[in-house]
């Protein structure tokens, strides 16, 4: 699976629970490959807008602020490994659409690097790297070549390098996901059973209370008061950022 993301497009948030349940209840059939995006405008204005001085190791980017830094800082997060860049994706959504903080200043994308304990020093190195452009390109390059225009995009392909991919642009529901999964394979995946809670916040970090109950097929009362125990045994820790509860391990 392709998945074609902007980390400043609200789509791209909500989609994500969707993208969760399927690791949660069908990984084993699919790998996914995640390829940042923007739209065109913002790149341009964003390559008109800096001048040759940017690019140079030594220049300041503590005031730099600009639509497209977001894409390009998890693709630098990516040098020190997938679930890395994945936490930082994840805390850079958390924050845009829950309204806390300027995402699309690199002093602040500096901040959320350092909540998801990114190495900050390596990762600034990596930001104005060629190699980093470079990575940036690639992913550019294949939202192209794969026609891709809006986001969030979702391409599937199989192991018969001969058949087409499938293309779903924007959300649909979850059964809609299963039924192409079911599509692409010839036959009926096999739903596995959810990985224990640790795991689950071990592998994407932070999750709320309908999440969690969605994947234990229980109610969110239950969720939550399971959640509570956890809490009072400080195992998790509960955060509130406006309407939205965020739940994670201590």
């Amino acid at each position: 699976m392709y998945i074609f993301l902007d980390p400043l497009c609200s789509a791209c948030w909500d989609l994500q629970p969707i993208i969760r349940k399927l690791q949660v209840e069908y990984g084993q059939y699919f790998t996914i490959r995640t390829v940042l995006s923007t739209q065109l405008n913002k790149l341009n204005s964003f390559c008109n807008k800096q001048n040759e001085q940017i690019l140079k190791s030594k220049c300041d980017f503590s005031d730099l602020e600009h639509p497209v830094l977001p894409s390009i800082a998890v693709k630098a997060a990516e040098f020190q490994g997938k679930r890395a860049a994945l936490r930082f994706f994840n805390k850079i959504q958390e924050h845009l659409f829950l309204k806390t903080k300027n995402v699309t200043s690199f002093s602040v994308l500096i901040d959320l690097a350092k909540e998801v304990n990114i190495d900050v020093d390596e990762f600034t190195i990596d930001f104005q790297s060629k190699e980093c452009a470079r990575s940036f390109q690639n992913d550019l390059s294949i939202t192209s070549e794969m026609q891709v225009t809006s986001f969030p995009s979702i391409v599937f392909f199989n192991e018969n390098i001969e058949d087409e991919g499938i293309k779903v642009s924007g959300i649909y529901p979850y059964e809609i996901y299963v039924q192409i999964l079911q599509e692409m394979l010839y036959e009926e995946p096999q739903k596995q059973q959810p990985p224990t809670l640790e795991k689950l916040f071990n592998r994407f970090h932070s999750l709320t209370t309908s999440e969690i109950a969605c994947y234990y097929n229980i109610s969110e009362q239950q969720a939550e008061r399971e959640l509570k125990k956890r809490l009072l045994l400080q195992e998790v820790e509960r955060i509130v950022l406006q309407d939205t509860i965020l739940w994670r391990l201590k």
